[in-house]
Protein backbone atom coordinates (compact mmCIF):
# COMPACT_ATOMS: atom_id res chain seq x y z
CA UNK A 1 0.00 0.00 0.00
CA UNK A 2 1.15 3.61 -1.15
CA UNK A 3 -0.37 6.85 -0.51
CA UNK A 4 0.35 7.67 -4.52
CA UNK A 5 -2.58 8.67 -6.82
CA UNK A 6 -3.87 7.60 -10.11
CA UNK A 7 -3.55 10.12 -12.61
CA UNK A 8 -4.71 10.30 -15.87
CA UNK A 9 -4.21 12.86 -19.84
CA UNK A 10 -4.98 11.91 -22.75
CA UNK A 11 -4.56 13.80 -26.21
CA UNK A 12 -1.00 15.67 -25.25
CA UNK A 13 -0.94 16.12 -29.13
CA UNK A 14 2.45 17.17 -28.27
CA UNK A 15 3.46 17.60 -32.02
CA UNK A 16 1.42 20.69 -32.07
CA UNK A 17 3.68 24.00 -31.02
CA UNK A 18 1.97 24.67 -28.43
CA UNK A 19 1.35 21.78 -26.41
CA UNK A 20 4.64 20.91 -26.18
CA UNK A 21 5.85 22.82 -23.54
CA UNK A 22 2.41 21.67 -21.40
CA UNK A 23 4.27 18.13 -21.33
CA UNK A 24 7.05 19.52 -18.69
CA UNK A 25 4.10 20.38 -16.53
CA UNK A 26 3.31 17.33 -16.42
CA UNK A 27 4.64 16.13 -12.52
CA UNK A 28 3.69 13.88 -9.98
CA UNK A 29 2.32 15.04 -6.46
CA UNK A 30 4.84 12.05 -4.91
CA UNK A 31 7.18 9.48 -6.03
CA UNK A 32 4.44 6.70 -6.17
CA UNK A 33 2.02 8.39 -8.37
CA UNK A 34 1.26 6.44 -11.64
CA UNK A 35 -0.07 8.44 -14.94
CA UNK A 36 -2.62 7.01 -17.49
CA UNK A 37 -1.86 8.46 -21.08
CA UNK A 38 -5.35 7.32 -22.89
CA UNK A 39 -3.93 7.83 -26.08
CA UNK A 40 -3.24 11.15 -29.12
CA UNK A 41 0.20 11.68 -27.66
CA UNK A 42 1.65 12.78 -31.45
CA UNK A 43 1.54 11.73 -34.66
CA UNK A 44 5.14 10.48 -35.12
CA UNK A 45 6.64 7.38 -33.53
CA UNK A 46 9.83 8.95 -32.22
CA UNK A 47 7.50 11.73 -30.82
CA UNK A 48 5.56 9.40 -28.82
CA UNK A 49 8.14 7.12 -27.73
CA UNK A 50 10.56 10.29 -27.00
CA UNK A 51 7.00 11.98 -24.62
CA UNK A 52 6.25 8.73 -22.82
CA UNK A 53 9.60 8.37 -21.90
CA UNK A 54 10.14 11.70 -20.21
CA UNK A 55 7.12 10.73 -18.28
CA UNK A 56 8.68 7.09 -17.55
CA UNK A 57 10.83 8.88 -15.56
CA UNK A 58 8.72 10.77 -13.66
CA UNK A 59 5.84 8.60 -12.76
CA UNK A 60 6.34 5.25 -10.77
CA UNK A 61 3.97 3.79 -13.79
CA UNK A 62 3.09 4.57 -17.15
CA UNK A 63 0.42 2.99 -18.77
CA UNK A 64 -0.64 3.75 -22.46
CA UNK A 65 -2.84 2.90 -24.84
CA UNK A 66 -2.80 4.03 -28.75
CA UNK A 67 -5.44 6.94 -30.19
CA UNK A 68 -6.32 7.70 -33.87
CA UNK A 69 -3.58 10.03 -34.17
CA UNK A 70 -0.87 7.46 -33.53
CA UNK A 71 -1.87 5.48 -36.34
CA UNK A 72 -1.58 7.55 -39.00
CA UNK A 73 0.55 7.15 -41.68
CA UNK A 74 2.11 11.13 -42.53
CA UNK A 75 4.82 12.31 -44.63
CA UNK A 76 6.37 14.35 -41.82
CA UNK A 77 7.28 10.40 -40.05
CA UNK A 78 10.12 8.36 -41.24
CA UNK A 79 8.32 5.49 -39.96
CA UNK A 80 6.43 4.83 -43.01
CA UNK A 81 4.56 1.65 -42.40
CA UNK A 82 0.41 0.70 -41.80
CA UNK A 83 -1.49 1.38 -38.44
CA UNK A 84 -1.25 -2.63 -37.61
CA UNK A 85 2.57 -2.33 -37.99
CA UNK A 86 2.85 1.26 -35.74
CA UNK A 87 1.18 -0.14 -33.09
CA UNK A 88 2.73 -3.42 -32.92
CA UNK A 89 6.15 -1.23 -32.85
CA UNK A 90 4.76 1.57 -30.39
CA UNK A 91 4.23 -1.51 -27.96
CA UNK A 92 7.65 -2.63 -28.43
CA UNK A 93 9.23 0.91 -27.84
CA UNK A 94 6.61 1.11 -24.88
CA UNK A 95 7.51 -2.14 -23.17
CA UNK A 96 11.49 -0.83 -23.53
CA UNK A 97 10.57 2.24 -21.33
CA UNK A 98 8.69 -0.06 -18.78
CA UNK A 99 5.34 1.64 -20.07
CA UNK A 100 2.54 -0.89 -20.00
CA UNK A 101 0.13 -1.44 -22.96
CA UNK A 102 -3.17 -3.33 -24.30
CA UNK A 103 -0.74 -6.09 -24.75
CA UNK A 104 0.51 -6.43 -21.47
CA UNK A 105 -0.98 -7.89 -17.90
CA UNK A 106 -3.38 -5.33 -16.49
CA UNK A 107 -1.23 -3.76 -13.34
CA UNK A 108 -2.52 -3.50 -10.57
CA UNK A 109 -2.25 -0.19 -8.46
CA UNK A 110 -2.12 -0.21 -4.69
CA UNK A 111 -3.50 2.96 -3.41
CA UNK A 112 -5.14 4.45 -0.20
CA UNK A 113 -8.10 2.87 -1.48
CA UNK A 114 -7.01 0.57 -3.57
CA UNK A 115 -6.18 -2.32 -5.04
CA UNK A 116 -7.14 -1.77 -9.03
CA UNK A 117 -6.41 -3.41 -11.89
CA UNK A 118 -5.47 -1.10 -14.48
CA UNK A 119 -6.94 -2.32 -18.14
CA UNK A 120 -5.67 -0.18 -20.99
CA UNK A 121 -8.08 -1.47 -24.10
CA UNK A 122 -7.66 -0.93 -27.80
CA UNK A 123 -10.80 -0.94 -29.49
CA UNK A 124 -10.91 1.52 -32.25
CA UNK A 125 -14.34 2.56 -33.76
CA UNK A 126 -17.50 0.60 -36.20
CA UNK A 127 -19.61 3.67 -37.63
CA UNK A 128 -22.31 2.24 -34.81
CA UNK A 129 -22.50 5.09 -33.33
CA UNK A 130 -24.78 6.47 -35.68
CA UNK A 131 -27.41 9.42 -36.08
CA UNK A 132 -30.94 8.79 -36.10
CA UNK A 133 -32.28 8.00 -40.09
CA UNK A 134 -29.00 6.55 -40.77
CA UNK A 135 -28.41 2.32 -41.15
CA UNK A 136 -25.16 1.38 -43.03
CA UNK A 137 -22.05 2.68 -43.03
CA UNK A 138 -22.23 4.18 -46.18
CA UNK A 139 -25.48 6.30 -45.41
CA UNK A 140 -23.68 7.03 -41.82
CA UNK A 141 -20.49 8.35 -43.92
CA UNK A 142 -22.97 10.04 -47.13
CA UNK A 143 -24.94 12.14 -44.49
CA UNK A 144 -20.98 13.08 -42.83
CA UNK A 145 -19.89 14.70 -45.79
CA UNK A 146 -23.52 16.56 -47.32
CA UNK A 147 -23.09 18.03 -43.26
CA UNK A 148 -19.35 18.75 -44.02
CA UNK A 149 -18.44 16.43 -41.47
CA UNK A 150 -15.47 14.12 -42.15
CA UNK A 151 -12.74 12.75 -39.68
CA UNK A 152 -8.73 12.48 -41.46
CA UNK A 153 -8.36 9.08 -40.18
CA UNK A 154 -10.58 8.60 -43.53
CA UNK A 155 -7.05 9.53 -45.31
CA UNK A 156 -4.33 8.66 -42.99
CA UNK A 157 -4.86 5.20 -41.45
CA UNK A 158 -3.57 2.64 -43.84
CA UNK A 159 -5.06 -0.64 -42.56
CA UNK A 160 -2.74 -2.33 -43.66
CA UNK A 161 -4.29 -6.23 -43.97
CA UNK A 162 -8.08 -5.47 -42.94
CA UNK A 163 -10.50 -4.77 -45.10
CA UNK A 164 -12.08 -1.82 -43.11
CA UNK A 165 -11.85 -0.36 -39.62
CA UNK A 166 -14.53 -1.79 -38.74
CA UNK A 167 -12.65 -5.22 -39.22
CA UNK A 168 -9.65 -4.58 -37.01
CA UNK A 169 -12.52 -3.11 -34.44
CA UNK A 170 -13.73 -6.14 -33.88
CA UNK A 171 -10.87 -8.30 -33.69
CA UNK A 172 -9.53 -5.87 -30.90
CA UNK A 173 -12.97 -6.22 -28.84
CA UNK A 174 -13.17 -9.94 -29.09
CA UNK A 175 -9.16 -10.33 -27.67
CA UNK A 176 -9.99 -7.52 -25.05
CA UNK A 177 -13.63 -9.34 -24.17
CA UNK A 178 -11.14 -12.74 -23.87
CA UNK A 179 -8.81 -10.57 -21.40
CA UNK A 180 -11.77 -9.22 -19.03
CA UNK A 181 -13.38 -12.25 -18.88
CA UNK A 182 -10.27 -13.97 -17.57
CA UNK A 183 -9.75 -11.15 -15.13
CA UNK A 184 -10.31 -11.73 -11.29
CA UNK A 185 -13.72 -10.57 -11.00
CA UNK A 186 -13.19 -9.49 -7.04
CA UNK A 187 -10.33 -7.16 -8.38
CA UNK A 188 -12.40 -4.20 -9.61
CA UNK A 189 -10.85 -2.21 -13.35
CA UNK A 190 -10.05 0.77 -14.33
CA UNK A 191 -11.03 0.51 -17.84
CA UNK A 192 -8.78 2.96 -20.26
CA UNK A 193 -9.52 3.66 -23.48
CA UNK A 194 -9.12 6.36 -26.15
CA UNK A 195 -12.13 5.84 -27.74
CA UNK A 196 -15.30 6.11 -25.16
CA UNK A 197 -16.78 2.43 -24.52
CA UNK A 198 -20.36 3.96 -24.65
CA UNK A 199 -21.81 6.04 -26.84
CA UNK A 200 -23.66 8.36 -24.23
CA UNK A 201 -20.60 11.13 -23.95
CA UNK A 202 -20.52 11.79 -27.66
CA UNK A 203 -24.29 12.96 -26.72
CA UNK A 204 -22.69 16.74 -26.39
CA UNK A 205 -21.01 16.47 -29.77
CA UNK A 206 -21.26 19.93 -31.83
CA UNK A 207 -21.44 17.89 -34.77
CA UNK A 208 -23.45 14.91 -34.01
CA UNK A 209 -22.26 13.11 -37.39
CA UNK A 210 -18.69 12.77 -35.83
CA UNK A 211 -19.77 9.93 -33.50
CA UNK A 212 -19.53 7.39 -36.06
CA UNK A 213 -15.79 7.80 -35.58
CA UNK A 214 -15.45 7.79 -31.63
CA UNK A 215 -16.24 4.19 -30.73
CA UNK A 216 -18.24 1.09 -31.24
CA UNK A 217 -21.63 -0.64 -29.92
CA UNK A 218 -19.66 -3.71 -28.80
CA UNK A 219 -18.41 -1.66 -26.08
CA UNK A 220 -21.49 -0.33 -24.44
CA UNK A 221 -22.01 -3.07 -21.80
CA UNK A 222 -18.08 -3.41 -20.25
CA UNK A 223 -19.00 -1.37 -17.11
CA UNK A 224 -22.10 -3.09 -16.36
CA UNK A 225 -20.75 -7.28 -17.19
CA UNK A 226 -17.23 -6.27 -15.55
CA UNK A 227 -16.05 -5.51 -12.27
CA UNK A 228 -15.51 -1.74 -12.95
CA UNK A 229 -14.81 1.10 -10.66
CA UNK A 230 -14.36 3.86 -13.40
CA UNK A 231 -13.72 4.42 -17.26
CA UNK A 232 -10.88 6.82 -18.72
CA UNK A 233 -11.08 8.18 -22.11
CA UNK A 234 -10.37 11.22 -24.22
CA UNK A 235 -10.73 11.68 -28.18
CA UNK A 236 -13.58 14.16 -27.74
CA UNK A 237 -11.99 16.84 -26.47
CA UNK A 238 -14.87 17.65 -23.83
CA UNK A 239 -13.21 17.17 -19.98
CA UNK A 240 -15.80 16.12 -17.85
CA UNK A 241 -17.57 13.77 -15.27
CA UNK A 242 -20.79 11.90 -15.77
CA UNK A 243 -22.04 8.64 -14.49
CA UNK A 244 -23.68 5.96 -15.82
CA UNK A 245 -25.65 3.03 -14.12
CA UNK A 246 -23.72 4.52 -11.00
CA UNK A 247 -19.92 3.94 -12.93
CA UNK A 248 -18.06 6.74 -13.38
CA UNK A 249 -16.47 7.57 -16.72
CA UNK A 250 -13.95 10.39 -16.51
CA UNK A 251 -12.66 12.36 -20.14
CA UNK A 252 -9.21 13.59 -19.34
CA UNK A 253 -7.64 15.07 -22.92
CA UNK A 254 -5.96 18.42 -23.06
CA UNK A 255 -6.83 18.74 -26.72
CA UNK A 256 -5.62 21.41 -28.63
CA UNK A 257 -4.56 24.65 -27.69
CA UNK A 258 -7.75 26.90 -29.29
CA UNK A 259 -9.96 24.35 -26.87
CA UNK A 260 -7.47 24.57 -23.68
CA UNK A 261 -7.14 28.15 -24.02
CA UNK A 262 -10.74 29.10 -23.87
CA UNK A 263 -11.54 26.66 -20.96
CA UNK A 264 -9.16 26.92 -19.28
CA UNK A 265 -7.46 23.92 -16.88
CA UNK A 266 -9.86 24.32 -14.27
CA UNK A 267 -9.30 20.72 -12.75
CA UNK A 268 -5.50 20.52 -13.72
CA UNK A 269 -3.71 19.43 -16.15
CA UNK A 270 -3.98 15.73 -14.88
CA UNK A 271 -7.24 14.53 -13.13
CA UNK A 272 -6.92 12.31 -10.75
CA UNK A 273 -8.92 9.31 -10.83
CA UNK A 274 -8.41 7.57 -7.28
CA UNK A 275 -8.54 8.18 -4.23
CA UNK A 276 -11.89 9.94 -5.76
CA UNK A 277 -11.68 13.46 -4.37
CA UNK A 278 -15.21 13.64 -5.16
CA UNK A 279 -17.77 14.77 -7.76
CA UNK A 280 -17.15 18.43 -9.17
CA UNK A 281 -20.20 17.91 -11.32
CA UNK A 282 -23.95 16.58 -11.10
CA UNK A 283 -24.01 12.37 -12.33
CA UNK A 284 -25.82 12.10 -15.69
CA UNK A 285 -29.47 10.10 -14.29
CA UNK A 286 -29.75 6.91 -15.88
CA UNK A 287 -32.79 6.75 -18.99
Amino acid sequence: MTDGRLLAVSDLHVGVADNGPVLDQLKPTGPDDWLIVAGDVAERVDAVEAALRVLADRFAKVIWTPGNHELWTTAQDPVAVDAPERYRLLVERCRALGVATPEDPFPVWQGPDGPYAVAPVFTLYDYSFRVPGVHTKAESLARARDNGVICTDEFRIDLGPYAGVEDWCRERVAATEKALSAHDPELPLVLVGHWPLDRRPTDVLHYPDFAQWCGTELTADWHRRFNVAAVVYGHLHIPRTTWYEGVRFEEVSLGYPREWRRRGHPRGLLRQIFPYPGPPERPVPAP
